[in-house]
């Protein structure tokens, strides 16, 4: 059996849910209008822009289930010592009285409240091995991430948990990261944090120890999931590169995926002892409290909708640009002229909208760019097919590490994310120019001559193979034979 709350508050939606008459710039970038009308020689048409809802505190709109489905605390009443002093032990927990109830709603209300209100589970007394509680929130639509997910503790922060994502609706899950005291004797893992994180490890699964040491009842309650701390790998520390981040976004989908969820789950392995050895005597001093959960983040609806709606306990995406489904995720009826795709956020700010075209309209009609196309013409899906390098719905742009002359061509260098290393000048932001002794494409190899060791370019001679050579004498040989044969 399995206990499922709803949790709405209906006047979050009017600012959310787009139906406001004014959306305003997110972190995200300025997708908030889907089209506008404007004038052209040909007369009033109209502009189709990416575009999105607004991020908001997603768990206003989740179902939340517990596993063990009677884990929570009062029922029957139940009294708890405090974890910093064991003959502390008047906490009660009466699911009859609405005092001292800790339902898990209480994990989703309002703070601010004193005192504070929370979800707290059974002792470990009554589930002495292990105590291990699974939280599983789920929303029945997919969802991207904007912001870090927080979780605020009441009792002492778990010494072992792992927060877990799906992409199928709870089909399937992978971990998102993993948390301990000590991570090698827990989950066999090495310790990192999201700092020892780059663009190429991103998508790494880590174990980190920041949230979980010390005494962590009186002082840091919270467990993060760092969601900007990994925007910041493309976007820079205070995310004034959004361009980086969102050409990263449209050109790789495993980092799409990333930051993309239906379900959320929380496994808490074992709580805080605050010591090295459990109190067997008194079990009643380790249980979970959680007051708050925080998931920031926004409807997916591929960059097709600014506005998403909640009706029958069910979000869904008002879907323009043509397109239908509950993530905007198909073209509508007698608007297959070309196959579905979702928006693009390039080029800032407006993007490019992708719209589905009415299934009279062919391949002639694209106009590609002959420059970053592959051809002037759309291909058999209704689209421009674009070199490397290039973007837009004409290909007509370039992503972020390329720059436009005559098409789209490779960015090897800047003064800021790809510096020229050991001492190399950027030249027009296409080849490093190496110091001496220095080679590769950022100058980041130390030039060798076998012999004379590694160092000074001058060192290095040019060399013809022994077998050109004895071809050469071969050649040589034979057009002396044929001049004293004229002769």
């Amino acid at each position: 059996m399995r206990v499922w709350l709803m949790v709405t508050l209906q006047a979050a939606w009017p600012c959310f849910f787009g139906l406001a008459t004014h959306h305003y710039p997110t972190t995200w970038g300025h997708y908030d209008m889907c089209k506008s009308q404007v004038y052209t020689d040909d007369g009033l048409t109209w502009d189709y822009m990416a575009c999105q809802p607004e991020a908001a505190d997603m768990t206003q709109y989740l179902k939340v289930t517990l596993d063990p489905p009677d884990i929570t605390c009062g029922d029957p009443p139940e009294t708890y010592c405090a974890l910093e002093n064991p003959y502390m032990c008047n906490n009660e927990c009466d699911a009859s009285t609405e005092e001292l109830a800790h339902p898990p709603e209480l994990m989703f209300d309002f703070e601010g409240r004193n005192p504070t209100t929370f979800w707290q589970s059974s002792s470990w007394r009554k589930y002495p091995k292990p105590l291990a509680v699974n939280i599983t929130l789920s929303w029945n639509k997919t969802i991207e991430l904007t912001d870090d997910i927080v979780i605020t503790f009441e009792s002492g922060r778990p010494e072992q948990m792992v927060l877990e994502k799906s992409l199928d609706y709870g089909k399937t899950w992978q971990p998102y990261q993993f948390y301990a005291t000590d991570c090698l004797d827990a989950f066999t893992m090495d310790p990192k944090s999201v700092q020892d994180l780059s663009q190429i490890t991103l998508l790494n699964i880590i174990c980190t120890e920041e949230y979980s040491r010390g005494y962590v009842w009186k002082y840091d309650k919270t467990v993060r999931f760092e969601i900007k701390d990994r925007f910041a790998l493309f976007a820079g520390p205070r995310l004034h590169n959004m361009a980086s981040l969102y050409g990263q976004l449209d050109t790789t989908k495993n980092l799409r995926d990333f930051f993309t969820i239906t379900d959320l789950r929380i496994r808490l392995l074992r709580p805080a002892t605050g010591a090295t050895m459990v109190d067997e005597g008194n079990l009643s001093r380790y249980f979970y409290a959680i007051s708050d959960i925080k998931v920031h983040g926004r409807c997916k609806c591929n960059l097709h909708a600014n506005s998403c709606v909640f009706d029958k306990e069910k979000l869904s995406c008002e879907c323009e640009h043509n397109t239908t489904g509950p993530d905007c995720g198909r073209c509508k009826r007698n608007y297959q002229g070309r196959a579905w795709s979702a928006g693009s956020y390039l080029p800032i700010p407006k993007g490019t909208a992708n719209i589905c075209v009415p299934n009279n309209v062919g391949p002639v009609n694209c106009n590609c760019n002959p420059l970053g196309s592959e051809s002037d013409r759309c291909n058999g899906t209704g689209f421009c097919k674009c070199k490397s390098g290039a973007t837009g719905s004409k290909c007509h742009l370039c992503l972020p590490g390329y720059l436009w002359d005559n098409g789209c061509k490779s960015r090897v260098c800047d003064d800021e994310l790809l510096r020229c290393q050991n001492g190399g000048v950027c030249v027009n932001n296409v080849r490093c120019q190496c110091a001496q002794g220095y080679s590769g494409l950022l100058c980041e190899k130390v030039r060798c001559d076998g012999e004379a060791g590694c160092g000074s370019s001058d060192s290095a001679q040019t060399s013809v193979p022994s077998s050109v050579i004895i071809i050469l004498l071969m050649v040589l040989l034979l057009l002396s034979s044929a001049w004293d044969l004229t002769l």
